[in-house]
């Protein structure tokens, strides 16, 4: 069992510095453009303080987490060039403080708030009939 949660812990930091990396990666000009847009997703979403899908809701609050999450990093990862990723991830793991991504915490207000009102419009509109 000890090995296990080793491993695990070990993953979660790996998981961690690669987030890093890949805001890192969509800031640098030697990344590719389709590279910078998918790495640059991945890293808002993954360090925005609020969630696409919120984890007090039982199983899916916790599915961007473990799958949706590493599943955009291993993308990002494959689209950037090993010696650049190599790079990015030594100046990650020398990153003393995390990074915010406000642009992130944006985006997943924008979409919460388009996502409450047109469940209101349905609402009315299923109400009003």
């Amino acid at each position: 069992m000890g090995e296990w949660l080793t491993a695990t812990k070990q993953w979660a930091r790996s998981v961690k510095r690669d987030v890093v990396a890949l805001w890192i990666a969509a800031r640098d000009s030697r990344t590719p453009v389709m590279a910078k847009i998918v790495a640059g997703a991945v890293a808002a979403y993954a360090l925005s303080p609020v969630d696409l899908i919120p984890d007090f809701i039982p199983v899916l609050g916790y599915l961007d987490d473990l799958i949706i999450v590493p599943l955009g990093i291993l993308i990002a990862i494959r689209l950037i060039p090993e010696p650049l990723m190599v790079e990015f991830r030594d100046m990650a793991t020398h990153r003393a403080q995390r990074p915010v991504s406000r642009s992130g915490l944006v985006a997943i207000i924008i979409i919460w708030l388009i996502a409450a009102a047109l469940c209101i419009w349905f609402a009315r509109n299923l109400f009003l009939r």
